[in-house]
C-alpha cells in the first residue's frame, strides 16, 4: 500500500524517538500537536517496520552532505549540518571536520516518514543508516559495514559521473548480494548531466536503469524532481519549503514553466515500465495484456521485488541536489519504500572451522541435539569506536534472538566471556540508553574491553555455558586486505614505549586493517596501514588521545617477502616451559607458493589470512584437547611465523602453508595452547630459514591500480609521465565525455535516459559541459604513488583528480631489487 504523503506542515520538529523498555514503546503526533504512546511487542510488524542502510559512493560525491539532510527532515536535528563548515553531525572527528571527509563509519537511527505524513494504519520506519567513508585508503570501512546491511544508496556525483571507487564499492556490495538505488546528487553544479549519469549507470555498474525520478528544468536550472511511479512533481523554494504537485496540478505547471516534460513524464513511466517487465512477471502479464496504465502500488511492489534479490540486475535512479534540499526527501521515501527489510533478506553465513553453513539452518540441525535452546543471540561486532561521551562501544547487528542489557556475551573469537555495561541507540554523537536489542536491529554495546571488529558475539538463555557446538562460529569473518604501507617509531623511554603500545593496541581493536609490531630487542614499533592517509589519521587519533614521546619515522613503501620455489617439508619438536608448565609438541610444516589462481582454489577450504593460506592438519581419532581450540592455535602460530621474513625481517606473502601435527606415541607431552602455537611458529620459520640458505626468498612490492581524470589536453603529458618518470603500464586510455562506453551485457541504445537541458539550449552551462576529458588507468608501483598526486598538479594545473586502489603484488628484480 503506497503511503500517503502530504505537504509538511510541522518540518524540523523533534523526531519521533524510539524507546526501549519492557514493553517497547513508540510515539507518534497527532493533531493538536499531541504525542500519542503506543506500545508494540518486539514481534514481526516491527521487523518489517525496520530499515538497515548504508551510503556508499566516491570521495566528495555527497554522502554526507546527503546524510546530513536527512536527519534534518526526520527531526533528528534541528539545522542543517554543512561539511564545508565543520558542524556535521555524522563527521564529528575533528580530523574528519578539518579535511572535510568521512574517515570513520557513523551509525544514525531515525523514523520516516514523520508521524503525521503516514497514511491511516501505518507507522514510522526505524532507519539505521550508516555513512561510509569514500576514500579508498578506508576500504576496509565500508567493507566491514557492508555485510550488516539490508539495502544501500549509491551516490553518484553528475558531474563526474560514475567513478573509479564507486565501481569498486559498488562491486563490494554485489558481493555481499546487498539491494541497491542509485542517487544522482549535484545536478544543479554545471556540467551536470542526468542523462550520462544514467548511461554510465548501466555501462559501468553493468545493471538495468529504471528511472524512477526525473529532473525539473526550467531553462537551465534544476528546480525540483518529477516522481515518474506516483507522477507527482516536487519543487523546492527553500530548504523548508517545497510544493507539490499532482498529477493535473503538475500538467498545468508544466504548461507554463516547461511544456516538453509534460510528454517527458509519460515517456518515462511507459520506458520504467518495459524495463520492469523483462524482469518480473506480474508487470510482464499486464504489459502483455496491454494494459495502458498499471497502478502506482504495483510498480512499486515489482520495483522492491526485483531489487531484492542484490543481484545488481535491475537498478532503480533518483534525482536530486542535497546541498540545495532537492530530492532528499523523496530519495527517504524510495528507502523505505523500494529497500527490504531484516526478514525479508536470506539466512546469514556463519564460519564453523574451515566449513561455511547457514546460521539458522546450523542452529536447526543443533537443534536436535538439544544445543539451540540454549542459544539466546546470535550478534555481529561490525564496529569498535571509542565514543566521545560514552567511551569504547561495539557496533553490533543481531542476526538471531534477542540481546539483554544484562547478558553476559561470548566471544567466539578470543574466548571470552564479558557482560556489557549498557545497550545504546547511537545518532552520531547522540546515545540512548535501551534494554534490548532484538533480531535484525543495530545498537551499540558499552564496556566491552575485547571485542574488535568482525568478532561473534553469543549469549545464552540464563547465561549458562556456551555449547561446544557455537564456541568457534563466526559471522562472515573480515577479510582485512594487506598493507601496503608502514612507518617505524622510536619511543623515548619505556614509559612511553608502554604507552604507545596501550595506544596501538586500542587503534587496531577499532581498526584491523591498522597492523603494527614491537622489536623485543630494540623496542622500535612498526605500524602499518592501508595508505599514506590512512596511516597520517591513525597516528592523529593517537596522538590526541595519548601523549606520545617518541619520534616517528616517514611512511614508507611496505614490501613484503616470498618464496621463489617450495620449500620441503620439515618436523619440528618444540619442548620447552611455555608460562612455567613443561610440554612438548611436534609438528610437520611445508611452505610453497601459489599462483593467484591457486591462491582462490586453495582459500575455498582453507584459512585465508594475511595473503597466505593456512592448511592446519590434525589427524582423525580421540583426542585429549579440543581439536578446533588446537586448530586455532597451530594457525596463530603459522600466522605469527609469517608475519616476519628472514631476509627483510618483512611479512612472507602467497603462499600455502600446511601444519600436520604428529599426535604418535611420544610426539606430545601434557601440551598447552602455547606449546601448540609455539611448535607452528617455530616450525615455521625454520622453514623460511632453510629457503633463504638456499637462495629461494625473494622480495615483493606493492602495485596500484591507478585512475586518473584529467582534460583531454594533458592526457599525453600525464600518459608519458607515468610510464616514463613512475615506471607504470597504461591499461586503458577511455574518453570520459562520451554519453557511453559500451558493455557487452548492456545494450546502450535500449536505455532510457531523459534529455539534459542543455541538449537544445546553448547556455554557458552547456559549454562548460563540453570540455573534454580523458580517464587514465594504469598499474603502478606504491613506491612511485606516495607523492605522485602534489607531482601530478603541475602537469594538469591542478585540473586533475586520482583515485588508486590496491592491484597485486609483483616481484621485485633487476636494479630496482639491488636499489632497496
Amino acid at each position: 500500500m503506497i503511503l500517503t504523503r502530504v505537504r509538511q506542515a510541522h518540518a524540523g520538529r523533534s523526531c519521533l524517538q524510539q524507546l526501549n523498555c519492557t514493553r517497547r514503546l513508540s510515539v507518534s503526533w497527532q493533531q493538536g500537536g499531541r504525542w500519542r504512546f503506543y506500545s508494540q511487542a518486539a514481534s514481526g510488524s516491527q521487523l518489517d517496520n525496520t530499515r538497515n542502510i548504508g551510503i556508499i559512493a566516491h570521495v566528495d560525491a555527497g554522502k554526507t552532505t546527503t546524510t546530513e539532510r536527512m536527519l534534518f527532515y526526520s527531526g533528528v536535528t534541528q539545522r542543517v549540518g554543512d561539511v564545508d563548515a565543520g558542524n556535521t553531525v555524522t563527521d564529528f572527528l575533528e580530523l574528519e571536520r578539518a579535511r572535510g571527509i568521512t574517515i570513520q563509519s557513523a551509525a544514525i537511527t531515525f523514523h520516516w516518514p514523520l508521524p503525521q505524513n503516514c497514511a491511516k494504519g501505518t507507522r514510522p520506519k526505524t532507519v539505521n543508516l550508516i555513512d561510509t567513508p569514500g576514500h579508498q585508503d578506508f576500504r576496509f570501512e565500508v567493507d566491514r559495514c557492508l555485510p550488516i546491511l539490508d539495502g544501500a544508496v549509491c551516490i553518484i556525483d553528475s558531474v563526474k559521473g560514475v567513478e573509479a571507487h564507486t565501481e569498486r564499492v559498488w562491486s563490494s556490495a554485489h558481493d555481499f548480494r546487498i539491494p541497491r538505488i542509485v542517487y544522482c546528487n549535484k545536478l544543479d553544479r554545471e556540467g551536470a548531466s542526468f542523462r550520462k549519469s544514467v548511461l554510465e549507470i548501466g555501462t559501468r555498474l553493468k545493471g538495468w536503469p529504471l528511472v524512477c525520478q526525473i529532473p525539473w528544468w526550467e531553462k537551465d536550472e534544476f528546480v525540483g524532481v518529477i516522481d515518474i511511479v506516483d507522477r507527482i512533481g516536487y519543487r523546492w523554494k527553500s530548504e523548508r519549503e517545497k510544493v507539490r504537485y499532482e498529477s493535473d496540478a503538475l500538467k498545468e505547471k508544466l504548461a507554463s514553466s516547461n511544456k516538453d516534460l509534460i510528454a517527458e513524464v509519460e515517456n518515462a513511466r511507459q520506458r520504467l515500465i518495459e524495463g520492469l517487465a523483462d524482469f518480473d512477471e506480474a508487470i510482464m502479464e499486464e504489459f502483455l495484456a496491454e494494459n495502458t496504465d498499471i497502478s502506482s502500488p504495483m510498480i512499486k511492489q515489482a520495483i522492491r521485488r526485483v531489487i531484492r534479490t542484490g543481484d545488481g540486475s535491475v537498478i532503480p535512479v533518483f534525482a536530486g541536489s542535497s546541498f540545495r534540499h532537492i530530492g532528499v526527501e523523496p530519495l527517504m521515501d524510495a528507502v523505505t519504500d523500494y529497500l527490504p527489510s531484516p526478514h525479508e533478506r536470506p539466512d546469514v553465513e556463519v564460519r564453523i572451522g574451515g566449513q561455511k553453513q547457514k546460521l539458522l539452518a546450523y542452529l536447526a540441525e543443533k537443534d536436535k541435539k538439544g544445543n539451540k535452546a540454549t542459544v539466546a543471540s546470535v550478534a555481529s561486532v561490525f564496529k569498535v569506536f571509542n565514543h566521545p561521551k560514552e567511551g569504547v562501544i561495539s557496533f553490533v547487528r543481531v542476526y538471531h534472538g534477542s540481546m539483554s542489557r544484562n547478558a553476559s556475551t561470548f566471544n567466539t573469537h578470543v574466548h571470552a566471556t564479558e557482560r556489557p555495561m549498557g545497550i545504546l541507540q547511537i545518532s552520531a554523537e547522540k546515545t540512548q540508553e535501551v534494554q534490548e536489542l532484538t533480531v535484525g536491529q543495530i545498537g551499540a554495546l558499552r564496556g566491552l574491553k575485547q571485542s574488535r571488529t568482525g568478532d561473534t558475539l553469543i549469549t545464552t538463555v540464563g547465561n549458562k555455558p556456551t555449547a561446544d557446538a557455537f564456541k568457534h562460529m563466526q559471522i562472515r569473518p573480515p577479510e582485512i586486505p594487506p598493507p601496503v604501507a608502514f612507518l617505524q617509531v622510536d619511543p623515548f623511554g619505556n614509559l612511553a614505549a608502554q604507552e604507545l603500545q596501550v595506544a596501538l593496541e586500542n587503534a587496531s581493536r577499532e581498526d584491523p586493517s591498522l597492523r603494527w609490531s614491537r622489536n623485543p630487542k630494540t623496542d622500535q614499533f612498526t605500524i602499518q596501514g592501508m595508505g599514506k592517509l590512512h596511516l597520517d589519521v591513525s597516528l592523529h587519533n593517537m596522538r590526541q588521545k595519548y601523549r606520545i614521546d617518541a619520534e616517528f619515522g616517514a611512511i614508507e613503501v611496505d614490501y613484503k617477502e616470498c618464496l621463489t620455489e617450495p620449500a620441503p617439508p620439515l618436523t619440528t619438536v618444540f619442548d620447552r616451559a611455555v608460562a612455567s608448565k613443561a610440554g612438548k609438541v611436534t609438528c610437520n610444516v611445508a611452505i610453497r607458493p601459489l599462483t593467484p589462481d591457486e591462491f582462490e582454489a586453495e582459500a575455498q577450504n582453507a584459512f585465508e589470512r594475511d595473503g597466505n593460506v593456512y592448511d592446519i592438519q590434525i589427524p582423525d581419532g580421540e583426542k585429549s584437547f579440543d581439536v578446533e581450540e588446537t586448530r586455532h592455535q597451530l594457525l596463530n602460530g603459522a600466522i605469527a611465523g609469517m608475519a616476519s621474513g628472514p631476509r627483510r625481517a618483512a611479512p612472507v606473502h602467497g603462499n600455502l602453508v600446511t601444519v600436520v601435527l604428529d599426535d604418535s606415541d611420544g610426539a606430545m607431552a601434557t601440551p598447552t595452547g602455547g606449546h601448540f602455537s609455539g611448535a607452528a611458529r617455530a616450525g615455521v620459520q625454520a622453514v623460511l630459514r632453510g629457503a633463504l640458505e638456499r637462495h629461494q626468498i625473494g622480495v615483493l612490492e606493492p602495485i596500484m591500480l591507478v585512475h586518473i581524470l584529467c582534460p583531454e589536453a594533458a592526457a599525453g603529458t600525464v600518459q608519458h609521465d607515468v610510464t616514463a618518470g613512475a615506471g607504470g603500464a597504461i591499461l586503458e586510455v577511455n574518453d570520459r565525455s562520451a554519453e557511453s562506453t559500451g558493455d557487452e551485457h548492456i545494450d546502450v541504445s535500449k536505455i532510457y535516459a531523459p534529455p539534459d537541458p542543455y541538449d537544445s539550449v546553448t547556455s554557458l552551462r552547456g559549454k562548460k559541459s563540453m570540455a573534454r576529458v580523458t580517464e587514465i588507468v594504469a598499474k603502478v608501483p606504491y613506491k612511485e604513488m606516495l607523492n605522485y598526486d602534489d607531482h601530478l598538479r603541475s602537469k594538469t594545473a591542478g585540473r586533475h583528480s586520482m583515485t588508486m586502489s590496491f592491484d597485486s603484488f609483483a616481484r621485485v628484480v633487476g636494479h630496482r631489487e639491488k636499489g632497496l
